[in-house]
């Protein structure tokens, strides 16, 4: 590969210029995305939630919360309400962190780590067989001793991961408390503080930060911003490796690079050949445009938290629903459509009808949850926002089946109040999760439902 000396020196056109920058946007996205959440995260002074209700922590840490995360977050798209979450991000150039598992017993659990690819590297959950224990997450070019009492230690190799505890929690006053005292085991810090003893936090007990746009009523927060995008490409580059077969993709992108910072004209086209392709990325962000299509105009994937170099599924789910989980951990179903192929819309009535034994087969949990044009939960009365195992109530027909209902005026009968979702009065979807997903779903033997639109009633 020809040295970066004669890269500098190499005569680029902006038309060129702009049709590097073009692939380099749509490549980069999720790890432009990594690295400025990290920049974020490092303001912190500790764990603690952003705006209140955001866990965060800086670098090395997390923030936990012990309820479910409320619909005011924009942090993440997609959020789930079936368990409660942590969230904190790694940085390599801080050393290694160490992470605490307490005995979870029978409830279901998982941790989500994943490096700046947002590739998983890590095996911890239940579906893994994961011992209670401290675990290590260290760079792959730290080369320290590992301490006694470290059960397994998992490497990543690019600047920035992060972490995301999952504690699965029934929608009950009883389960909450329940719940609490193990929520206070979960941790993540540094090396440094490893003393082998298990470390308590009282969750329910910690700062809150000024929270910017960690709230809000409209999309995620804007973790890339296209006009400086390739202001910070380059360090990217740095922060994450090259996979085998990418060497030469970076080479082309690091020479227009060096071009741009000897000709303010191609800087200018890099530029703006950012904010151009950022409309093709906010296309990926509907999921009736990504994945892969299953029964009923629903769509899935079968490659999250372990993309590669397959570069269009990782923006796409970078942007539409970051932070998933890998396909043996939880299988995620996207609907935008009813059954006639019509954009779902809260002014009206719609069922999703699970016939006798054609619930999720899954070995930890389900639920079909409702977000609105934004991926974020629609605030109601109800305080609802996703209806599946966590729910005691639901109603059941007398064979068994299972019939929920979305969208419209809310039901005046208990029994149909109970399996009833609020939408609203705009474009919303539908999206089921399978966590620890039985082989029918993996192979695509059991699909979802139809989202059938109701008839108008007199």
């Amino acid at each position: 590969m020809p040295g970066m000396d004669e890269f500098s020196r190499s005569k680029v056109t902006a038309d060129y210029a702009r049709s590097v920058g073009r692939a380099a946007y749509l490549w980069g996205w999720p790890l432009v995305n990594l690295h400025n959440r990290r920049t974020l995260m490092a303001q912190l002074p500790e764990p603690g939630l952003l705006a209140g209700i955001v866990p965060a922590g800086p670098p090395g840490t997390i923030g936990m919360l012990r309820d479910y995360i409320r619909p005011e977050e924009r942090v993440v798209a997609c959020p789930n309400q079936d368990v409660a979450y942590g969230f904190g991000v790694l940085d390599s150039a801080r050393g290694p962190s160490v992470v605490q598992v307490p005995d979870f017993g029978d409830r279901f659990w998982v941790y989500q780590v994943v490096d700046q690819r947002t590739d998983s590297f890590v095996r911890l959950g239940q579906m893994y067989g994961t011992a209670p224990g401290f675990y290590l997450l260290a760079p792959a070019s730290w080369d320290g001793d590992v301490p006694d009492g470290i059960t397994d230690v998992f490497r990543y190799d690019t600047r920035v991961g992060v972490v995301i505890p999952r504690v699965f929690m029934d929608d009950t006053p009883e389960d909450r408390d329940a719940i609490a005292p193990l929520v206070d085991r979960i941790s993540v810090y540094p090396l440094s503080e490893f003393d082998g003893t298990v470390k308590v936090k009282d969750w329910a007990e910690v700062p809150s930060f000024g929270g910017g746009d960690a709230t809000g009523d409209q999309g995620e927060t804007q973790w890339v911003d296209p006009g400086t995008y390739f202001e910070v490409f380059g360090e990217v580059l740095d922060e994450v490796p090259a996979l085998p077969g990418e060497e030469a993709l970076y080479g082309w992108f690091r020479s227009v690079l060096a071009a741009a910072e000897n000709d303010p004209s191609i800087a200018g086209a890099l530029r703006q050949s950012a904010v151009d392709t950022d409309a093709v990325v906010g296309e990926l962000f509907e999921f009736r445009n990504i994945g892969i299509p299953v029964a009923h105009n629903w769509t899935t994937q079968r490659n999250g938290a372990a993309f590669g170099t397959y570069y269009l599924s990782r923006t796409a789910i970078g942007k539409s629903n970051i932070f998933v989980n890998t396909p043996n951990e939880t299988v995620y179903y996207y609907q935008d459509l009813d059954d006639a192929g019509d954009r779902l819309h809260g002014s009206h009535t719609y069922t999703v009808a699970f016939p006798t034994g054609q619930l999720p087969p899954v070995r930890g949990f389900w639920s079909l949850t409702v977000y609105n044009k934004h991926h974020f939960f629609h605030p109601n009365d109800l305080d609802r926002f996703s209806l599946g195992t966590k729910n005691q109530n639901l109603t059941y027909g007398d064979d068994g089946s299972l019939t929920l209902t979305v969208g419209g005026a809310a039901p005046t009968d208990p029994a149909r109040l109970a399996n009833w979702l609020p939408a609203p009065d705009d474009e919303f979807t539908v999206y089921l999760r399978a966590y620890w997903p039985d082989q029918a779903i993996l192979d695509g033997t059991w699909e979802p439902p139809t989202v059938t639109r109701a008839a108008a009633q007199d």
